[in-house]
């Protein structure tokens, strides 16, 4: 079976304007003047369209590949068909951002919108009419003029702070190539688990089949285990077709099946699924493939189970690998997955956009759970509605088999920032993300849907979604969340972003010497920096230098990850059923709350994720950051396990002491039982009259086990009392 013939490569670009787009569709059009240009690629990646927004003219000139061509042996074809004249060739566009026209020898094949997914023109007649072709397009990617009302579902590539404020995501970004196939062209597919039990797992699918001519083919299904846990399962039908494009729905139902678990719970068991269509004569017509996990998803009131197990959701958002997304390598990806395993969490967030296939895959095979959002990010125009949900329907066509996905979120942020835009019905929360959500339902059906992210509760049934808490960073005092997390237990179900900013561990794009007149405006359109934040809660005029400025910005980072991880695990499931940092790693250079920097360095605040992340921790209620002589402190104790299994005759103990000298200590006994949260005990400190810290050291210790935790709080007004700055 012929490879695929993959058209990418060097192009010729140059800007659109009313002389060039009126004949550079043409065949015979002369280009040889135009820039070269990169295919995949971005086209401000290209220093001769570093600083324009589109639309930008790609032309390819090509000759028709032998297989393809006239009187070529139809055995040796992509999809080899009974004849020569029932060989059909398709172009395969498989990512724009984000629209297009496009033209084969100065025919007009149609356009496209979306970023995401394939988009297909079958191209038969005009390669076997000539050897030789041009192939034009004009691509579009328009910058928003409203940031409130968006025209174009491009998610973070265009909308928030993840990147700078000038880039554009334009450009031919996934490869271009000529497929084969017979007489019936398999034009969508869609695979998922329906349904998984002891006995036996559903796995449905459909198929769009298309056909110039009505006939009979047979539709052949193998599902065939990735490891030694069972035999292959094939199963033939035999199915009438009219001309046209043809929908079909079938089930195929795997006996005792191996199922995929999130890593937290055991191992990802995989499935091949094949999917071959064969004309009457016995003739292979076309096939698709497809990798498939068979797990299912529940969620109550924001606890999650796989396969009915319950899990404690530890995450991170993640926005796009990189800011020009085509040039990450493929091993990018997994590395990603492999940080995100090491650093002990459960699961990514790919934050307002679709990634590429990489990502999917590495977290197929690692275990580790996406929750995937649509590109949609803040406010879009009334216009999008139709787009969105055909988008959506899209997206489960591309992601639905990863059982990595447990997960769709509509839209991420629909509302302004503020309690009152959120009380009100709104066209983006009320109408569009109930239509996204409604779609993703009635197409999937196998996890659960999410309509929009970070919604308060909110009228008529107060109930709200996941919570995006800013306290230590936008707003308010992060030494105050368990205090808010009282008052508003709703708002702890399932906390999707926190963070604060920290300066990266490189200086590549920040020049220390101009201390403090830093280019601030700069590093605020271009790399994210929140100067407005910067100087509430890490204030540069505090600091003689840059170094030491940086250094309490990570100091001042990990505070707010290791405290706010902490209390969420302490809540566990009473009320809470997860959390996600916000965020993981940076697509660019960037002054952001990202833990590791475009280059997957890593900042303080990496260790301290780490460290609030393990499998087991002993945690203390955080004290004052100051307390006075004679004051009184009264700490709970917590032991927090996520662990699959009991641990018995744990010793908790808890040292105080101050300066070095010990002053006191608590012992505690007892179990741990698998997957909870134990108060272990309660402490009682009467605060002596010195002016040092008091330091409280937690170890946890066990079989197999030695846990570690310090807290630490200045004594203010006590004896030889003197400034003290933490």
């Amino acid at each position: 079976m012929a490879p695929d013939v993959d058209l990418s490569g060097t192009w010729r670009a140059a800007r659109s304007d009313e002389v060039n787009r009126r004949s550079y569709a043409e065949a015979d059009f002369d280009d040889d003047d135009w820039p070269l240009a990169t295919v995949p690629g971005h086209w401000r990646s290209n220093p001769a369209f570093a600083d324009t927004d589109g639309p930008v003219l790609h032309r390819t000139a090509f000759a028709t590949p032998e297989p393809f061509g006239p009187g070529a042996d139809p055995t040796t074809a992509r999809g080899a068909a009974s004849a020569p004249t029932d060989r059909r060739t398709w172009l395969v566009l498989d990512g724009i951002f984000y629209t297009s026209d496009v033209w084969l020898d100065g025919t007009y094949l149609g356009d496209t919108e979306g970023y995401f997914f394939p988009h297909t023109f079958e191209v038969t007649d005009a390669l076997a009419s000539r050897g030789e072709h041009a192939l034009a397009l004009e691509v579009a990617c328009a910058r928003p003029v409203d940031p409130d009302a968006k025209r174009s579902l491009t998610g973070a590539f265009q909308d928030g702070a993840l990147f700078d404020q000038d880039w554009n995501p334009g450009g031919i970004w996934r490869p271009v190539r000529l497929e084969q196939s017979g007489a019936v062209r398999i034009r969508h597919s869609r695979v998922r688990c329906g349904d998984v039990r002891d006995e036996g797992a559903v796995v449905s699918l459909r198929a769009v089949l298309d056909t110039a001519e009505a006939r009979t083919v047979d539709l052949l299904t193998t599902i065939t285990p990735a490891g030694d846990y069972g035999s292959p399962i094939t199963v033939r039908r035999s199915q009438p077709l009219a001309a046209g494009e043809n929908r079909f729905e079938w089930r195929v139902t795997v006996p005792e099946p191996e199922r995929w678990w999130p890593r937290a719970l055991g191992q990802p068991s995989m499935y091949d699924v094949h999917i071959a269509v064969h004309t009457q004569d016995g003739a292979l017509s076309d096939e698709q493939s497809r990798s498939l996990g068979l797990r299912s998803v529940q969620v109550r009131d924001w606890i999650w189970s796989i396969n009915g197990e319950r899990l404690f959701l530890k995450g991170a958002n993640q926005g796009p690998n990189r800011m020009a997304l085509a040039e990450a390598e493929a091993g990018d990806f997994a590395a990603d997955v492999s940080l995100a395993v090491d650093a002990g969490l459960d699961f990514l967030r790919l934050r307002a956009h679709v990634s590429r296939p990489e990502i999917y895959d590495a977290a197929d095979r690692a275990g580790l759970l996406i929750w995937q959002d649509l590109p949609l990010q803040s406010g879009y125009s009334r216009t999008v509605g139709r787009e969105a949900r055909r988008q959506a329907r899209e997206a489960v066509d591309v992601l639905a088999h990863h059982p990595s996905v447990f997960v769709w979120c509509g839209h991420n942020e629909p509302d302004p920032p503020g309690v009152a835009a959120q009380l009100l019905p709104s066209w983006n929360r009320t109408l569009l993300d109930r239509a996204i959500k409604t779609v993703l339902e009635a197409e999937d059906g196998s996890r659960p849907v999410i309509a929009h992210s970070g919604v308060l509760p909110h009228l008529p049934q107060l109930d709200g979604t996941d919570s995006h808490l800013s306290l230590g960073w936008h707003h308010g005092d992060e030494h105050a969340l368990p205090a808010h997390l009282a008052r508003w237990p709703r708002l702890a179900r399932f906390v999707s972003e926190f963070g604060a900013q920290a300066v990266p561990p490189t200086d590549e794009f920040v020049d220390p010497q101009s201390w403090p007149d830093l280019d601030w405006v700069s590093l605020a359109r271009h790399h994210g920096l929140h100067a407005d934040s910067f100087n509430r809660y890490v204030p540069p005029d505090r600091f003689d230098t840059y170094a030491d400025w940086k250094e309490a910005t990570g100091a001042y980072q990990s505070r707010v990850v290791r405290y706010h991880i902490e209390t969420l695990r302490r809540l566990k499931y009473q009320p809470t059923g997860g959390f996600a940092l916000f965020s993981f790693a940076d697509g660019a250079p960037a002054v952001s709350a990202s833990v590791l920097d475009h280059r997957r360095r890593p900042k303080p605040a990496f260790a301290a994720l780490q460290a609030a992340c393990q499998p087991v921790i002993v945690v203390a209620d955080r004290p004052p950051e100051h307390v006075h002589p004679g004051d009184r402190l009264v700490l709970d104790i917590h032991a927090v396990s996520d662990a699959r299994i009991s641990f018995r005759d744990i010793v908790v103990r808890v040292d105080l002491s101050h300066g070095s000298e010990p002053r006191q200590a608590w012992t505690f006994r007892g179990d741990l039982a698998a997957d909870s949260c134990v108060r272990v005990g309660t402490i009682t400190v009467d605060v002596p009259d010195i002016a040092e810290s008091l330091v409280l050291d937690l170890r946890l210790s066990g079989p197999d086990l030695d846990i570690t935790n310090r807290y630490g709080t200045w004594v203010i007004g006590g004896e030889h009392d003197h400034d003290h700055t933490r």
